[in-house]
């Protein structure tokens, strides 16, 4: 009997110890608003959003201590749309993120999934439209570098590094998952930042494959929600921001250049906005400026100026798109914001003004979206 109980007593202190050693973190963010944007079909239009600056999202993080400074790490991140509740990403479970892997405090993780590339680690948080402080609908035209994170690399490992005095730095690889045809859907990536005192600068380089002439392959690299559709799209960028005081200032430059380039947009047709591709090559060029000031503790402001050139088959549509926001902070975890984006192009290139998550693309060369939101976070 006593034997009986001790055993009992021992289980029940190593299963405290072990369930110590682990967690699971339940977590999200909810992003709703009311958007007022221009020239959708010839009218103005009064909607309500969700997601303007950050898309809504709830998740589940997890760690396991196995000694060593090592440790199991695993997050599942799903996207909806809080104004009609309906699954994002194309409808996937967890479409935002799907990884599980190993982390050590020495080396850095590795992990597998569904993850977020070099450019959105490294770069994307030196651009607004990668932050809290403009996001969705400060994305650079049809989000062609992918700093807002449109899509995410499905069967991919990826490594990332631990810090090393400042510098950090990753690469990924997405796996085609198709028999006898290695390169099709396919993805890689690499990048890396360094940050001393105020400085952070960071640098990235993005490349998807995919055999546009055969059968596509649904289950590859990226499948589905893709900004472009090309036989080859390769997206680099490097940027800088630097903090002093309560500002922070900081300039981005992305390029994305496409090869055999049949699809563009959220239908992934060849024409959108007036912007066609016929199968052949495009290229864009981003310039970036932006800066944010904390007023108080509690109120931000945030501004950007990105200038965007692009060359498709013989059409040079250009760019200038003006972005401004403000937040108020309730509390730590819940804050309300007003923003305001105005997006103009060339005339002479043929091409409307499309900015990233008001719906409707414009019906002219310019167009104006102001959104006063509510984001809490939990």
């Amino acid at each position: 009997m006593k034997k009986t109980l001790m055993v009992a007593a021992l289980t029940g202190v190593f299963a405290t110890a072990a369930h110590a050693q682990s967690s699971v973190t339940l977590y999200g963010l909810i992003d709703a608003g009311i958007t007022y944007t221009n020239n959708q079909g010839g009218h103005s239009n009064w909607q309500e959003t969700s997601g303007s600056v950050n898309g809504s999202r709830w998740g589940l993080r997890g760690s396991e201590d196995l000694g060593g400074g090592l440790k199991a790490i695993f997050t599942l991140e799903n996207g909806f749309g809080i104004n009609n509740g309906t699954l994002k990403q194309n409808s996937r479970e967890f479409g935002r993120q799907a990884f599980v892997g190993l982390a050590s405090d020495q080396f850095g993780s590795v992990t597998l999934g569904r993850q977020y590339d070099s450019m959105v680690d490294y770069v994307g948080p030196l651009a607004l439209t990668g932050t809290g402080y403009g996001g969705t609908q400060f994305a650079h035209p049809y989000d062609n570098d992918n700093l807002d994170n449109s899509f995410r690399i499905n069967n991919s490992i990826k490594y990332s590094s631990a810090n090393y005095g400042g510098f950090k730095f990753g690469a990924l690889y997405g796996f085609s998952n198709d028999a006898g045809s290695f390169a099709n859907n396919r993805a890689y990536s690499v990048g890396g930042s360094y940050t001393y005192g105020g400085l952070n600068v960071a640098a990235a380089y993005l490349q998807l494959n995919s055999n546009v002439n055969g059968v596509a392959n649904a289950s590859g690299a990226v499948s589905g929600d893709n900004t472009f559709v090309a036989g080859r799209q390769q997206t680099w960028g490097a940027g800088a921001n630097y903090a002093f005081g309560p500002a922070v200032v900081g300039v981005v430059y992305t390029q994305t250049n496409l090869n055999q380039a049949v699809g563009i947009g959220a239908s992934n047709s060849g024409t959108e906005n007036g912007l066609s591709l016929g199968g052949g090559s495009g290229h864009f060029q981003n310039f970036e400026v932006n800066g944010r000031y904390s007023l108080t503790p509690a109120l931000s402001l945030a501004a950007a100026y990105t200038y965007t050139q692009a060359s498709i088959d013989g059409i040079r549509p250009k760019w200038n798109q003006f972005n401004l926001q403000t937040a108020y902070a309730l509390s730590k975890r819940t804050d309300v914001y007003l923003q305001g984006v105005y997006q103009r192009v060339n005339k002479g290139s043929g091409v409307d003004a499309v900015i990233n998550g008001v719906g409707e693309d414009s019906a002219t060369n310019n167009q104006v979206a102001v959104t006063a939101g509510l984001r809490h976070r939990f």
